[in-house]
């Protein structure tokens, strides 16, 4: 964590100077703001949370509640979104008090009995080692109130506006083109409405969004005319696996997945209400919370289960729905105008809740529109950048609901249907990419290279997120991961895997660092005049020896920048191979040296070589203001 640089800190580091709006920012919701986000949900606080790190953008978020989420009905978070949450800076805290799943039992009728069920396999919940971050359980209402920290210790010093309802927005011209009318739920003016104008709209406003509506979007799929019962609950049961996550199956039709939750006493129970008649016109959805644990004993026997305390129920039918667009864009205006309205989360997508993705899911969405923003509104970048919106996040919820329509039919089948005995075991292992939050890969487009060089670095497939790996960070022989230093700040990381050279010698490695600090085409030569030169871009070294063979006094300054009012030098973005776990062999790195490009929200932009600038220069062309033209 990088502090003290504008001074001696003696307080939480964690808490940014207040900079820009920050600044006596107004307690009352103002007239006109750059972004108005609609819902504190998962994908609102996280849009929320990347753009309260942009100073100079006036954003708000307004919420139909008259306070924070007490209760949630998502649990699920899955390893992508820990590595999201390290970048906003909370990734221990949450871990130390979630529940952490490490393995899945899966029990099944007993073949000598199947009135009973027994336990017919154990699978690891990781087994190929796809992050080094865990799967965990926490109720959906921490993550919102540590999303809300990171805002409220943000230099924009951001907080949700609670109590506004959306009721509807109109776009037309001029600096604030779209006028939002909301209402007051809560306090003496209740029901009185009043019109926000703003740059942008962002849409997190659930299943049922307004938003959704009011930019003629509609949700198209299908019921699977199939019902569910879910309980959070404490209760004394003889069933030995009720602290690890199941899948279980019983012989007399039912299916239950039991997810255990963080305390240490808690659990949620999914519990199969069966095939839901076309002429039930709902009435499944008023099955008790009694009828529910009634129909969890029936399939848990010959186990028994004594529920002492109900801390939320609910009963769902599954339905798979999606948006065919994800912003205010018709069809027929694509590439004519840029977008203005966004949707988010379940206001564009919804499914069954069993495979743990709707909250991780709509975090990324948030995530991805949320530094695109800011770069737009900062200046950094050309409105162009707001339309890949749409076209990446819309890919990726098509893809999740195919595979959640898969997983929620095995969960449902009855034992005889299926064809092996093991298939939803099977499934389970041979798919754990997906629900993990890895298997997302975006295609080209201006933020996305060719895999022209994809050979340079295999470990790093351009599309999909930057897979961390062990380094030593050479100035204070530190072994980290070198993807848990890159921050939610909004910037662009470059990262230079070096020539065997040594540091500072001619090499490929130094021409590039000379033409990365003095080329007016180098992506660096854009940043705004009078900001420290690392403001925008993150540049790294990671050098092929070990930390002790590094002098840093001979280091390109372009890996040493100037920081702060007192142009202190910066010397952790310097790092060198960990012996025992060499990230050039880890990653399938090409030992004549590579350049790795990743975006703001952690995603493989680029590989490069290291001799390929005016590639480099290219890419970021379409993405830059012209050089030393940034003004605030």
């Amino acid at each position: 964590m990088q502090f003290h640089h504008y001074g001696y800190v003696s307080g939480d580091p964690r808490v940014q100077p207040a900079a820009g709006v920050g600044i006596d920012r107004p307690a009352q919701l103002p007239d006109e703001v750059d972004v108005l986000i609609v819902g504190t949900g998962p994908a609102g606080v996280v849009a929320a949370a990347q753009l309260s790190q942009f100073p100079g953008v006036t954003t708000r978020i307004v919420e139909r509640r008259g306070g924070r989420l007490a209760i949630g009905q998502a649990d699920g978070i899955q390893a992508r979104s820990v590595e999201t949450f390290q970048a906003f800076g909370f990734a221990e805290r949450i871990i130390a008090e979630a529940y952490r799943i490490t393995e899945m039992a899966f029990w099944k009728p007993d073949p000598a009995d199947p009135s009973r069920i027994v336990r017919a396999a154990r699978t690891l919940d990781d087994p190929a080692g796809i992050s080094e971050f865990p799967h965990l359980i926490v109720n959906q209402a921490r993550v919102l109130d540590y999303f809300a920290e990171v805002m409220a210790n943000a230099p924009t010093r951001m907080t949700p506006d609670y109590g506004y309802e959306f009721r509807g927005l109109e776009v037309g011209e001029g600096e604030y083109p779209v006028s939002v009318t909301l209402a007051h739920t809560v306090g003496p003016d209740e029901g009185r409405e009043r019109v926000i104008r703003a740059k942008y709209v962002v849409g997190a406003d659930g299943a049922r969004s307004k938003v959704r509506d009011s930019i003629g979007c509609t949700l198209a799929g299908d019921q699977a005319n199939h019902a569910w019962g879910v309980m959070d609950v404490l209760a004394n049961t003889d069933f030995p696996d009720i602290r690890t996550k199941c899948a279980i199956t019983s012989g007399t039709g039912g299916s239950i997945l039991l997810i255990p939750r963080e305390g240490g006493h808690l659990f949620r129970m999914y519990v199969d209400l069966g095939v839901v008649p076309e002429t039930d016109a709902g009435a499944v959805r008023s099955t008790s919370i009694e009828q529910i644990i009634a129909k969890a004993n029936d399939i848990i026997h010959p186990y028994t289960l004594d529920v002492r305390n109900v801390a939320w129920h609910s009963v769902y039918e599954v339905a798979h729905r999606l948006t065919d667009r994800f912003d205010d864009v018709l069809p027929d205006q694509l590439g004519s105008r840029s977008p203005r309205v966004f949707i988010t989360g379940d206001a564009c997508h919804t499914h069954s809740a069993k495979a743990g993705q709707g909250m991780n899911v709509s975090m990324q969405d948030g995530f991805n529109i949320g530094w695109k923003l800011g770069h737009v509104l900062e200046g950094r970048s050309p409105e162009t950048l707001l339309s890949t919106y749409s076209a990446e996040r819309q890919v990726v919820a098509k893809n999740l609901i195919d595979f959640d329509k898969e997983w929620s039919t095995l969960m449902a089948k009855k034992p005889e249907e299926f064809e092996n005995p093991s298939e939803l075991e099977d499934f389970y292992v041979s798919t754990a990419e997906f629900p993990a939050g890895f298997m997302t890969q975006y295609a080209p487009s201006m933020l996305i290279g060719e895999p022209v060089h994809q050979g340079l670095a295999t470990g790093f497939p351009i599309g999909k997120r930057f897979k961390s790996a062990s380094v030593v960070r050479v100035c204070d022989t530190n072994p980290l991961q070198l993807g848990h230093q890159a921050k939610a700040d909004g910037r662009w990381r470059i990262y230079v895997f070096a020539d065997p050279a040594a540091a500072g010698a001619p090499s490929p490695t130094t021409d590039l660092a000379a033409w990365l600090e003095n080329a007016p085409d180098s992506p660096l030569a854009a940043t705004r005049d009078g900001a420290d030169r690392d403001a925008w871009f993150d540049v790294k070294v990671i050098y092929q020896q070990d930390h002790t063979s590094v002098d840093i006094g001979a280091v390109p300054a372009v890996f040493k920048p100037q920081v702060g009012p007192f142009q202190l030098t910066y010397l952790e973005k310097v790092y060198a191979t960990n012996p025992t776990a060499d990230i050039f062999e880890l990653r399938g790195l090409d030992r004549g040296g590579v350049v790795v490009v990743v975006r703001p929200d952690q995603y493989v932009a680029n590989v490069l070589p290291l001799t390929a600038t005016a590639e480099l220069g290219a890419f970021f062309a379409a993405l830059l203001p012209a050089a030393g033209h940034r003004t605030v």
